[in-house]
């Protein structure tokens, strides 16, 4: 899959991009679902999917947190008090859902990647695919692609 970056843009009430995320996200708090919001989806977009990722994680393929797909163009952000507006994937905790920052202690700074894909298609999925499942079925209809970046540390 290839980087296009243009017009989409994400960000955060929550936290900043680069910036630390609050307790009450991570799993080792209230877990809850951090507020995110979008702009700029670009012309033809059919759906938006949804991944947050940390290649921090002591393991060969990081961590994945969260995987949402199948959110309609016309929504523009996810509410701390949900629902969530698509349907939720498997994170690497086996859970479908958000599943927010668990860093091992004293690990470090451990950075949280989402990343907002719009995609030409329609991902006619059942809820649970992995990132590595949903990664692959949109692998050729990304039009663009935004990330913002929080950051964590226990």
């Amino acid at each position: 899959m290839g980087l296009n970056i243009k017009d989409l843009r994400i960000e955060s009430d929550g936290f900043a991009d680069g910036g630390a995320m609050p307790d009450k996200y991570s799993k080792y708090h209230d877990n809850v679902v951090p507020p995110l919001r979008w702009s700029g989806v670009p012309e033809g977009t059919r759906q938006l999917a949804l991944i947050c990722h940390d290649p921090d994680a002591p393991l060969p393929h990081g961590w994945t947190h969260w995987v949402v797909y199948g959110i309609a163009p016309d929504v523009t952000q996810i509410t701390e008090d949900g629902p969530v507006p698509g349907v939720e994937g498997t994170t690497d905790y086996g859970e479908v859902g958000w599943g927010g920052p668990m860093p091992p202690p004293g690990h470090g700074t451990h950075h949280y990647f989402f990343w907002l894909y719009a995609l030409d298609t329609e991902i006619d999925a059942e809820p649970g695919l992995t990132r590595a499942q949903l990664l692959e079925r949109i692998q050729d209809h990304v039009i663009e692609q935004a990330r913002i970046v929080g950051t964590y540390e226990k």
